[in-house]
């Protein structure tokens, strides 16, 4: 019987990018509307994380890193896609034919509505520090911006989501009742309705 070559090391940097699988999903939903698209996009991610992991320097943040290449990836592309089939992006054969059936409650469908309409660069900023939680000086590096811009597009982001929303406040918007809420027909029974 030969004898057994000792088990490889296992690499802390592929376990860190595993763990970041679900932050990375969320970044990619910015990008593509389409789940199966956003999977594609973190699918390829991945793919070149893994392939250049010998390039991350050591010392700096994998999913900084990690989201970046996510960046550069989908531009890529939308410019090959341009490139290569103009008018794909408006034919309407590509648009599904019934709605996905959502178990969302009707606010959270219309704040994912008013994200969608908002630019491409706000909601990418809004998506990382509101929902990611990432820093204003890593959100800097992963767009290619000054910190001063990113805030920048956070606040229009958020002034975008409140206009389209037709509310003036974000506390207002948390605290909006809804007539479908619990208890509201309780009381427009109550006031003889």
């Amino acid at each position: 019987m030969l004898p057994r070559e000792p088990a490889a090391a296992i690499d802390t940097d592929s376990l860190s990018i595993v763990d970041l699988i679900p932050a990375l999903r969320a970044f990619a939903r910015t990008f593509c509307r389409v789940p199966d698209d956003a999977d594609d996009l973190v699918q390829e991610t991945l793919t070149k994380g893994l392939a250049n992991l010998d390039k991350f320097e050591a010392g700096t943040r994998m999913k900084s890193w990690l989201f970046t290449i996510m960046r550069n990836t989908h531009y890529t592309r939308i410019k090959a896609a341009v490139r290569e089939a103009p008018g794909l992006l408006d034919c309407a054969s590509s648009r599904p034919v019934t709605e996905a059936p959502q178990d969302w409650s009707i606010q959270s469908k219309e704040v994912h509505q008013a994200i969608q309409k908002l630019p491409e660069h706000q909601r990418e900023v809004l998506m990382l520090i509101g929902v990611l939680g990432v820093s204003y000086e890593e959100t800097a590096d992963i767009c290619g911006c000054a910190v001063g811009t990113v805030k920048s597009r956070l606040n229009r982001a958020r002034a975008g989501v409140l206009e389209v929303l037709g509310e003036t406040s974000s506390q207002a918007l948390v605290e909006r009742q809804h007539p479908l809420a619990d208890n509201h027909w309780d009381r427009e029974v109550g006031r003889g309705r």
